[in-house]
């Protein structure tokens, strides 16, 4: 079977979970393509701050342009960053939970996972682990904790803080309802906050760190190949100092449905496999680039020398693997992937 029957088959085959796999059974559903699913385990992201542009963009792709407006809502963020003062700034985003995601955007999609004697014809999208090309870049190692926090009365519910400490730095996110989530990113939570004189102030009392998972930017080595496409932050995962995790997550599974959906049209695999691959080795480009300017700003302690260097070892080695890939053949049009030609 060549790669153009396989992106032809009747079924695709999802597996795991989060929102890029929500967001792919969604698009490809409404392409009139069938899909099973295979869950998979993974804890739960406990909190998710969504942006007003990542917030547009779900409500566009899911048709419901009130979503999530009950929820609370964080207007503005003060940042501390390095040996320079606190400052505030204008900040639209709501916050929300994986279960707030799971509940309203149907994040486990129905259908059987065929057994091995039923997935002749089947397409897989990879959200999880294991990856048919499991080699992986990492771009630094960050591994991070969140802990439950009681505000103090002098927090404002609608402002988020986010501060740079000798080893590390910490984003603090308030709930509404008088607590809130510490995210610690390079260390425990409460031996950062110490650490910390504009955040340690705002915290009346802090819970035990749950524990740790990698926040580190990483991406695998091959996103695609003969049959089969990789997203999900288990394929590539963004720092969430960008705040960008959750749009670029909803942007590559509207780009992995527009592949399938062209491949079903009889577009050229081959082209349409490295337009995926670079596509999304340009997205992590752009996103170590402008996370350079943090980490090459924030402190001069080993943890942050280390980060840096490995952030810009990054940025290299996407630079150098961009330089030998072809120029795109194809553009998004809406939700679908279209010849340049034909949108010029």
């Amino acid at each position: 079977m060549t790669a153009s029957d396989l992106f032809r088959a009747p079924l695709i085959m999802l597996r795991g979970q989060g929102v890029a796999v929500a967001t792919a059974a969604h698009l490809l559903n409404r392409a009139g393509i069938s899909v099973v699913h295979e869950p998979g385990t993974r804890r739960p992201v406990p909190v998710i701050m969504l942006s007003d542009p990542a917030l547009a963009l779900l409500r566009d792709v899911f048709a419901k342009p009130d979503l999530f407006a009950d929820k609370v809502r964080i207007e503005r963020r003060v940042v501390r960053w390095g040996a320079g003062e606190a400052v505030a700034m204008p900040h639209g985003a709501v916050v929300v939970s994986e279960h707030d995601l799971a509940n309203v955007l149907d994040m486990f999609p129905q259908g059987n996972f065929p057994t091995s004697g039923d997935t002749n014809g089947l397409t897989t999208i990879f959200g999880m682990a294991p990856f048919p090309a499991a080699s992986i870049q990492r771009f630094g190692e960050r591994l991070s904790a969140t802990a439950r926090v009681r505000l103090s009365a002098n927090a404002d519910p609608a402002t988020c803080w986010i501060e740079s400490v000798d080893d590390g730095w910490l984003f603090l996110i308030p709930d509404g309802m008088g607590g809130a989530w510490l995210l610690a990113v390079g260390g425990v939570p409460d031996i950062l906050a110490a650490q910390a004189p504009m955040i340690a102030p705002l915290i009346e009392t802090i819970a035990p760190a749950s524990g740790t998972f990698d926040t580190s930017p990483r991406m695998l080595e091959q996103l695609a190949g003969e049959g089969w496409l990789a997203l999900g932050t288990a394929a590539l995962a963004f720092d969430p100092i960008c705040g960008d995790g959750t749009a670029q997550a909803v942007r590559e599974a509207i780009l992995a449905s527009a592949v399938v959906t062209a491949l079903g049209r009889g577009e050229d695999p081959a082209a349409l496999i490295t337009h995926y691959q670079s596509m999304l080795l340009a997205a992590m480009r752009r996103h170590l680039q402008l996370s350079l300017p943090f980490y090459g700003g924030a402190g001069s302690s080993p943890w942050w020398r280390t980060q840096y260097a490995a952030s810009r070892g990054g940025y290299d080695w996407c630079t150098a693997r961009l330089a030998k890939m072809p120029e795109p053949r194809f553009a998004l049009h809406g939700f679908d992937l279209v010849r340049r030609e034909l949108v010029a």
